[in-house]
């Protein structure tokens, strides 16, 4: 495995390690019906009685999954982990934005920077709740990566009628030798669980590597 300084061209895929548990729903439109339809399958297996929630399900994963595939998505992954009765609601978006959609910034430093002077976000805000928070880290492989945390107002109209904030945990991870960079953004409802949640973000972060 390569660390991100020893490439003198650009790699030619990623990888990233992601729990057992974690459904990779395919975001081409050639697949996303099938994906969609076989996670929904396996949320409500052994559920009769519940349809209209399914296709709420189905509809919320559509619209997902087309947000995704709009903003340059790779991947997408949606947690069916739960503890007992508790799901472990997240999900994970991998995507490239496109040129026009990104800064002129090549550098972790100067984009944490220009992150915190858009949002007033501090790196010594971490001890306010619902502060936002930005800076930079080093990611075993990956090289030096900006980590934004930040909270989200909720939607209940988009998420099966939740009314907790949404927590989102967003790398920003330049890619080896082009201007290019990789997001990895990371989603849950679980508000009282957030920390725990983030942890398990950071680490499956931490397992990013360039081939």
């Amino acid at each position: 495995m390569k660390n991100a300084s020893e490439f003198t061209s650009p790699p030619s895929d990623y990888n990233v390690i992601v729990p057992d548990g974690w459904f990779a729903l395919p975001l081409n439109p050639e697949d996303r019906d099938r994906g969609i339809v076989a996670l929904a399958d396996q949320q409500f297996r052994g559920v009769d009685n519940a349809p209209h929630i399914k296709k709420q399900f189905m509809r919320e994963m559509q619209r997902k999954a087309k947000d995704a595939y709009g903003v340059g998505g790779t991947e997408l992954y949606i947690s069916t982990l739960s503890v007992g009765q508790l799901p472990l609601a997240s999900s994970l978006l991998i995507s490239i934005p496109g040129p026009d959609e990104w800064p002129e910034i090549s550098d972790a430093h100067e984009l944490a920077e220009h992150l915190a002077s858009k949002t007033g976000a501090r790196s010594d805000d971490s001890d306010r709740p619902d502060a936002e928070e930005v800076g930079v880290v080093t990611l075993a492989a990956a090289g030096n990566a900006v980590r934004q945390r930040r909270k989200e107002a909720p939607d209940p109209t988009s998420q099966l009628g939740s009314t907790l904030p949404n927590t989102l945990v967003t790398y920003y991870v330049p890619i080896p030798a082009t201007k290019s960079w990789l997001l990895l953004n990371f989603s849950t409802p679980m508000d009282p669980l957030a920390d725990q949640m983030v942890e398990l973000f950071d680490t499956v972060a931490g397992t990013l590597h360039w081939d």
